[in-house]
């Protein structure tokens, strides 16, 4: 938008204006300006536009008869700026001092905003006349065109024009918030801070009381998920100025922390104000786990942004400390898929932020397990056999693994499992797919797990046999009670998975 040029008679008027202004409200913090716009000292023609000229970004050396302190001041403050109907808007003002010279066209002020990185620019030329005449002169500049949010942390450089290295002021300021006497009474962005509302947790409703404001536009209310916008959740809802009744019901599905109540008046380009009834609440986030049979993988996407750590863990057995599986962190920002995962009952998806974490086991309902391991004599003398039983085909390895006074226990001896031809029989009970020799002496040792895992998935929960106590003839229970906290302790030798073979 340009501006016409500011002459010395507009020059003492806007000087006018802005004094009357200050007497008529010297009494408050902010000034209210009628309108905006661009003021020079007597003797300069200024012009003005908004504009964002990425060229001025680069700096060129200035030239050695210029000093790098043309700049003189920069003092920023906020305006008020208000319609006959009574809305209202805030303004940056901004007070700049040039000392003009030959290579110099000007300057341009511009503001970022600190919260969303939006930047406005605005650029003062003084025509070529007044460059020639008032060499050496100082300008004064007077901008207020910059509208700016409640409570905003602006960034605010002064450049000249065109750009030289080293000519630049630099300052942050803050708008003034609804804390402020005068902003809080005639802002509408300050009115859905006062909003008060009651959770129905019985009738999943939450109910808003929207405030009073006599003469103030209508208003809106609505629920939404807060992620990079906030995303229509339910109807919108407006409240007018001649309601009866300023409570408002708003129903709700599901409790989630990024559920928020968002609230606005009806004015152009209204700041949105968001309160989270439910921000602490986590819990339903963990619960949208979701397994596809037919790739057999295992995925999980929150309903609301989360910054934390998912991972898959296994527990050795109930209430045990959950022990996390290999190569299964993620970051927990969106969507997390673990392909080809064993439907253990004591596989468990881990969920770590920094409020805390939770574990979900997802196949710890089901009837039966994915897979069992057993122990019996083997046909050759001093040996152990395992057997892996399955309702599907199989593969797996075995390890045996030494529990010491920290986990993990110490694992060594991979042996693969050898798989059996597919059962003829009665199939009303898993048959066993597979099966690996061990020699007593190795898998009857104190302390020692013969630990079980299935190679053919990415992503397998293992199972352990542990203190087993051997004889010539048999293999006899193991103690559970002695176990400590982590190691499964399985009964063996007679107690086998029916469709054991029998040796």
């Amino acid at each position: 938008m340009l501006h016409g040029p500011s002459h010395p008679m507009l020059a003492r008027r806007a000087v006018v204006l802005i004094y009357l202004a200050w007497n008529t409200y010297q009494g408050l913090a902010i000034p209210q300006v009628a309108e905006c716009g661009l003021s020079c000292s007597q003797g300069f023609t200024c012009r003005s536009r908004m504009t964002r000229d990425i060229f001025n970004s680069f700096c060129r050396p200035p030239p050695m008869s210029m000093s790098r302190s043309v700049l003189g001041t920069l003092t920023l403050s906020t305006a008020m700026r208000c319609t006959p109907h009574g809305s209202c808007s805030l303004l940056l003002l901004m007070h700049a001092s040039l000392t003009m010279h030959e290579s110099l066209r000007g300057l341009e002020a511009c503001s970022m905003s600190l919260d969303t990185q939006e930047t406005q620019c605005q650029s003062v030329r003084v025509s070529r006349a007044s460059r020639r005449l008032q060499a050496g002169r100082q300008l004064q500049v007077h901008l207020d065109c910059f509208e700016v949010s409640v409570a905003q942390s602006l960034y605010v450089t002064l450049r000249s024009v065109p750009h030289f290295c080293g000519v630049q002021l630099e300052q942050q300021y803050q708008v003034e918030g609804c804390g402020d006497e005068h902003v809080g009474r005639s802002m509408p962005d300050c009115f859905a801070g006062n909003l008060s509302y009651w959770v129905d947790r019985s009738r999943k409703v939450i109910l808003v009381q929207v405030p009073e404001a006599p003469g103030g536009p209508d208003y809106y209310v609505r629920l939404c998920l807060k992620w990079f916008t906030c995303a229509e959740e339910g109807a919108l809802v407006q409240v007018t100025t001649n309601r009866a009744s300023r409570t408002v019901s708003l129903p709700y599905s599901q409790e989630l922390p990024c559920l928020c109540l968002e609230g606005w008046s009806a004015t152009p380009d209204a700041v949105r104000i968001q309160i989270c009834p439910f921000e602490a609440d986590t819990e339903a986030l963990w619960d949208a786990i979701r397994y596809h049979p037919g790739s057999q993988a295992l995925s999980w996407e929150p309903a609301c942004p989360v910054s934390g750590h998912v991972s898959l863990c296994w527990r050795p057995r109930p209430g045990a400390q959950c022990r996390e599986l290999e190569h299964s962190g993620r970051p927990a920002h969106g969507r997390v898929q673990y392909p080809l995962v064993d439907t253990q009952p004591q596989l468990c998806l881990k969920f770590s932020t920094s409020l805390g974490f939770w574990v979900r086991c997802p196949f710890e309902q089901l009837l039966f397990p994915a897979w069992q391991m057993a122990v019996q004599p083997a046909p050759s003398r001093g040996h152990l056999r395992v057997f892996f039983f399955s309702h599907s085909p199989a593969r797996f390895q075995v390890h045996l693994c030494h529990r010491g006074k920290t986990w993990p226990p110490v694992c060594h001896r991979e042996l693969q499992a050898t798989s059996l031809p597919p059962a003829s029989g009665d199939l009303t009970a898993d048959p066993a797919v597979a099966f690996v020799d061990i020699l007593e002496e190795e898998a009857c040792v104190p302390h020692t797990c013969i630990q079980g895992r299935r190679t053919d998935v990415r992503f397998s929960a293992p199972q352990q046999l542990c203190d087993l106590r051997c004889t010539a003839t048999q293999v006899s229970h193991a103690e559970q009670e002695s176990m400590p906290d982590g190691l499964l302790g399985c009964g063996v030798g007679d107690n086998s998975p029916p469709g054991t073979p029998k040796l």
